[in-house]
């Protein structure tokens, strides 16, 4: 039986605690009193996923089955979450692939033949080849690509079509294949509370124009948090939309959730809790570090990255978006989320080094930033896990690195906009129009593999609410002048950020540790 998320108070029995920064991880002795918050043990995965997807096909809640739904000369559309989750990415087969490949089973045996594919990319950058293929699977591959099965293209303005405007006057403009179907099927992951639902057809095949009036600066600090939507301005914003979407797009959805099982084999001391390592464990903990250091960055980005995750899949729901979500939430919450009672004068978080927008690519400054202030920070309900006016300590070197081809925008936002200023409702003023609409970022978004012009200005927003709850940010390893660019503060060991903190916290502030990955969700009292 599996056993709840829990907080551990740190004595002299505790051992050294695992803490990831970037491509590597440490091991560290926090202060006594400090609590460590521990996310839920590893639920079991569906044992006939292929059944239990058939199922949620033929049994959906809110709406006809799907073979019922689908009529010979109609227009199917499937649309599918991109490779920003799960992360590290799922071991072959996708659950995606599994599903896809009963959908379109379905529509050969009712006689429909206008079927596209449809990854949900928004503004990030084009899946290459090998990438889709990984997803969908190689025989949908041959069978779709290119002409098929494509990403979305947020800056195709004749394959973009305007629906109409929400009662807050908010723009609803989407890939105009998708808006033109009969039926869109939407192929979902939700691995945070924050995906899924009125998040998907929304944001993923939305355009510029509509995504500027959720990822702005207002939006975001007003999103109390990101995980927990009925106090996220954002997700409101997502509601209107897809309430509007509702009226115009047939949309039969299928949410899957997975479990905890965030690294292979070869690396599963970091699924288990400290002091239930046995020597295995520890000797594998010694060699991988060591490993670590005697590669070269690029060497050993590339073997991190190439690692797959041997997720189980805990939960499989089909049918309309606002009757499957709920389902796929209580999931989430299965699997994550953790009591925490009462907020801390220090949050610490250990950064590992993958997130949404690294993928096969390089975590720059940027999005260090964003991954720690926007998603870690925001791994809450109710209340963050540090008070109002206290500091925040993230593990990651932060090196001043970037995917030239990735992040091409990322390179100027860091040089030009944050050698000027890092304050958020200033740069979105002054220059978020510029980047949005520059002619160049927006041919290497449509026909190169980069992240939209705007898109370094959503993942400075992302961390907006965190700058203004925070009295101080500190990162322990990382490159002072890189840190610096960033307003942020570094510090060579946790004793030496402990003591900068000190000034804004005092020298006795009570801490707690929110261990991750695997992800935990904090339930604050």
């Amino acid at each position: 039986m599996s056993r709840p998320g829990f907080v551990l108070e740190v004595d002299e029995r505790t051992p050294p605690l695992l803490v990831h920064e970037g491509e590597n991880f440490r091991l560290e002795r926090l202060p006594h009193g400090s609590r460590v918050i521990y996310p839920p043990d590893s639920l079991p995965g569906i044992k006939d996923l292929d059944g239990a997807i058939r199922r949620a096909l033929l049994n959906p809640h809110g709406m006809d089955p799907l073979p019922e739904l689908l009529t010979p000369g109609m227009r199917l559309t499937i649309v599918f979450d991109d490779l920003s989750l799960p992360l590290p990415s799922m071991r072959s087969p996708d659950v995606r692939q599994r599903i896809i490949e009963q959908v379109l089973e379905f529509a050969a045996a009712k006689g429909v033949d206008d079927v596209e594919l449809i990854a949900a990319n928004a503004l990030h950058r084009r899946m290459t080849p090998a990438e889709l293929k990984h997803i969908v699977g190689e025989r949908v591959f041959r069978s779709f690509f290119p002409k098929h099965l494509t990403n979305h293209d947020a800056e195709d303005r004749e394959n973009l079509v305007h629906l109409g405007n929400t009662h807050e006057g908010e723009d609803v403009e989407i890939n105009r294949r998708a808006a033109e179907s009969d039926l869109v099927v939407y192929v979902n992951i939700t691995s945070t509370a924050m995906s899924g639902g009125p998040k998907s057809v929304a944001v993923g095949l939305a355009s510029y124009r509509s995504l500027r009036h959720h990822h702005n600066v207002h939006t975001l600090q007003h999103s109390r948090s990101f995980n927990d939507p009925p106090n996220s301005a954002m997700h409101h914003s997502y509601h209107r939309m897809a309430d509007l979407l509702g009226g115009h797009v047939k949309i039969f959805t299928i949410e899957t959730t997975l479990n905890n099982d965030t690294f292979p084999s070869a690396a599963r001391f970091l699924n288990k809790r400290e002091w239930e390592w046995n020597y295995a464990d520890q000797a594998t903990y010694l060699a991988t570090r060591r490993g670590n250091g005697l590669l070269k960055p690029a060497m050993r980005r590339r073997l991190w990255h190439k690692t797959e995750a041997p997720y189980g899949v805990t939960g499989v729901h089909a049918g309309a978006p606002s009757e499957v979500h709920p389902l796929t939430l209580k999931n989430v919450h299965r699997q994550q989320l953790t009591e925490v009672d009462g907020q801390a004068d220090v949050a610490v978080y250990g950064l590992p080094y993958i997130g949404p927008y690294n993928v096969n690519s390089v975590m720059n400054p940027i999005l260090v930033m964003s991954l720690g202030l926007g998603y870690f920070f925001n791994l809450y309900v109710n209340k963050p896990i540090v008070r109002e006016g206290g500091v925040a300590i993230f593990y990651h070197p932060m090196p001043n690195e970037f995917h030239p081809v990735h992040h091409p925008s990322y390179i100027d936002f860091y040089e030009e906009i944050l050698a000027e200023t890092t304050d958020p409702a200033v740069i979105e003023a002054k220059y978020e129009k510029q980047f949005a609409t520059d002619p160049w970022y927006t041919h290497l978004y449509r026909k190169s593999y980069a992240y939209h012009g705007v898109h370094p200005f959503y993942m400075w927003y992302w961390g907006a609410h965190a700058m203004q709850h925070l009295g101080e940010v500190i990162f322990v390893g990382a490159d002072r002048k890189t840190a610096a660019r960033l307003g942020f503060r570094a510090a060579s060991t946790l004793n030496d950020a402990l003591e900068l903190a000190s000034h804004t916290v005092g020298t006795s502030p009570s801490i707690t540790y929110q261990h991750m990955p695997p992800l935990t969700l904090a339930s604050v009292r």
